[in-house]
């Protein structure tokens, strides 16, 4: 074997090459100003990367940005496809991002999740709040909107947790957004949301196509909806006590959850459900009544000073009609103000959502004071058309006011007469009172007939108490010092909080209760001296003076949180009273004629209705019995 020897001029050759190479690295390295120049493109390169991000972050992607999962990527699909068995297409396409898909209309600023595939974000565009913001009825995760369903291989899927496709289109003026959660580019499921420019109500379905091999139908599935409403006004508590569930079910039953605490209920044929935040609603109309559906309700606002944000929990289960694995369920989505005139456009007797009252109340609410006002408002101002149709009502109800304080003259002229009948029959309180009642009926003088003018007046009195809490036209109407007809008017803010009445001065229910006030103090007093002192009864007088100062303290409070519409609205009642009642008193009333009337009346026969003869025989009955029990005494 021939021997290796060491190859001294290849080791310098080897060394030669090596230090050409070196000198040729450094004559061509760049300058100082070279380097800087590629810095600047460099940093250019990542402004330009960035910006495609975050335009691929906003745009609609459609199905044409599809790209299948690359080799590289057999370990994610296989782990997704263990997780979501066929469902697992719908995590490799480019739309599985926290991403959203930004739609506006007239009325509405909408954000669709690519996560879940529903609306994260609903914003009123036309409104406020107290605080000048636009009224979000939908944001920062405050709704819940999933559908819980089981699949052919025995999984359990969440749509709130999987990655929907979004696609946006025209359908004529109408815009069309469909959020698909797929299986195959074929099979998947759909929410499709159509929004008409002007209008608050969206249709919205639930649909699903080639299904039938990967959705179990035969077990239930249900869509959950849950919403916490944010508050609006600047009185939480004041809003709250108009924050309920209502709904319609049973054909046109109308009904709601509890205005405070927890309530929970199950409907059967359930036709809307309204998330009622007072001015504003949320409402999911079905095409289909829906049976079995499960409601519930928690209010949020324990203490007003520390819960600020939210006023109620509100939650639905509805059980969704799949057929084969295939679904198309309809329904209606409605976003916008809790306003009659709105309402009324839509099917389904929506504007009953609205608490007009219940009865004769919401009756003379929907067809009397809202078509005034509405007239009214048309062409006053809103304050100024309180005053007016609070002087309408007034003179309209003025006859009733005439007949009461009629029969107080009357009884306040025969007060002699039954004093002295009184006096006269002391020992016998039972003939005393058969012969003050024949008094009464022959004088054609009685004192229910001060009492039930009274009560005719009561159904008008709690209509406007309903009317003006509802009012949606008085929402942020200002008058005099008032910033908002629907809410407290503020004179002063006070540095501390007083249980019951708040933190701040309204000026409206101070002048109220002086009205209020002067008001009590002219009919209590006729009514005191008019009204005869009967034994063994309550102190009538007594409990008449407290009340003259009990009304006034009670609107006083009561109302320093309240509308300050229905503050003006009482303000300016009891001072038309006032004054409808000093007119009566000196100028038509003239208790001379009244007593010369009864001296008439009493001359002539008067037969008795059927109650008081059915009194004077009980009394008569009782009177021989008393009579009967003293002779056995004896």
């Amino acid at each position: 074997m021939e021997e290796k020897k060491f190859d001294v001029k290849s080791i310098i050759g080897f060394v030669l090459i090596f230090g050409i190479l070196i000198f040729m690295m450094w004559q061509n390295q760049p300058t100082p100003e070279e380097l800087a120049e590629q810095e600047q493109q460099a940093q250019i390169e990542a402004d330009k990367k960035a910006e495609a991000k975050e335009v691929k972050n906003t745009k609609v992607v459609t199905a044409e940005d599809f790209t299948a999962p690359q080799p590289g990527d057999s370990l994610k699909l296989v782990d997704l496809m263990n997780k979501l068995g066929s469902f697992a297409y719908s995590s490799t396409l480019p739309s599985a991002t926290d991403t959203h898909t930004i739609v506006q209309t007239d009325v509405f600023d909408l954000k669709f999740s690519n996560k879940g595939g529903f609306l994260s974000e609903v914003i009123l565009r036309e409104f406020v709040d107290y605080d000048s913001i636009p009224i979000a009825l939908i944001q920062d995760g405050n709704e819940v909107f999933n559908i819980t369903f089981p699949t052919a291989d025995n999984r359990i899927l969440n749509t709130q947790d999987q990655y929907f496709q979004p696609t946006v289109s025209k359908n004529g003026e109408n815009t069309v957004v469909s959020m698909k959660f797929k299986a195959s580019e074929s099979q998947f499921l759909e929410y499709r949301y159509e929004l008409k420019p002007t209008e608050y109500m969206i249709d919205f379905s639930i649909r699903s196509e080639g299904l039938n091999t990967i959705v179990n139908s035969s077990q239930a599935i249900d869509l959950d909806w849950q919403l916490k409403t944010y508050r609006h006004d600047q009185s939480v508590s004041y809003e709250n006590r108009y924050t309920r569930l209502t709904y319609m079910s049973e054909g046109d039953k109308i009904d709601k959850l509890a205005q405070t605490g927890e309530d929970e209920d199950v409907l059967e044929d359930a036709r809307w459900l309204s998330y009622r935040q007072h001015f504003f609603s949320t409402i999911l109309v079905a095409e289909n009544p829906i049976k079995n559906v499960r409601i519930s309700s928690l209010d949020l606002v324990e203490d007003e000073e520390i819960d600020t944000v939210f006023t109620k929990q509100y939650s639905s289960k509805l059980p969704l009609t799949f057929t084969n694995g295939d679904a198309n369920n309809n329904f209606q989505l409605y976003f916008g103000p809790t306003d009659s005139k709105v309402l009324k456009a839509y099917d389904y007797k929506l504007v009953e959502s609205i608490p007009f009252g219940w009865g004769i109340f919401g009756w003379i609410n929907k067809f009397m004071f809202i078509p005034l006002f509405t007239f009214l408002s048309s062409f006053l101002p809103y304050g100024i058309a309180i005053i007016v149709m609070t002087v309408l009502i007034k003179l309209v109800m003025s006859f009733v006011q005439y007949k009461q304080f009629l029969s107080q003259a009357k009884m306040k002229v025969l007060k002699p007469e039954m004093d002295a009948i009184r006096e006269k029959h002391k020992d016998n309180k039972m003939k005393s009172q058969q012969e003050t009642m024949a008094l009464q009926n022959k004088a054609g003088a009685s004192p229910l007939a001060g009492c039930l003018p009274g009560l005719v007046q009561l159904p008008v009195f709690y209509a406007l108490f309903m009317f003006f809490p509802t009012a949606f036209a008085l929402r942020q109407k200002s008058f005099l010092w008032a910033d908002d007809l629907s809410s407290y008017d503020v004179i002063a803010q006070l540095p501390f909080n007083i249980p019951l009445y708040g933190s701040h001065v309204s000026l409206f229910p101070i002048l109220a209760a002086i009205a209020i006030f002067f008001y009590m103090k002219m009919t209590t007093g006729q009514q005191m001296a008019s009204q005869p002192t009967q034994e063994g009864m309550p102190d009538m007088g007594k409990m008449m003076k407290y009340m003259i100062y009990f009304s006034p303290i009670l609107m006083l409070v009561f109302f320093n949180k309240y509308a300050s519409g229905l503050s003006l609205y009482y303000f300016i009642s009891n001072l038309i009273s006032i004054g409808i009642m000093l007119v009566i008193k000196n100028f038509i009333l003239d208790e001379d004629k009244i007593h010369a009337q009864i001296q008439v009346n009493k001359t002539k026969p008067k037969k008795q209705n059927k109650f008081q003869k059915k009194m004077a025989g009980m009394m008569e009955q009782a009177e021989q019995q008393k009579q009967a029990q003293q002779k056995k005494k004896k």
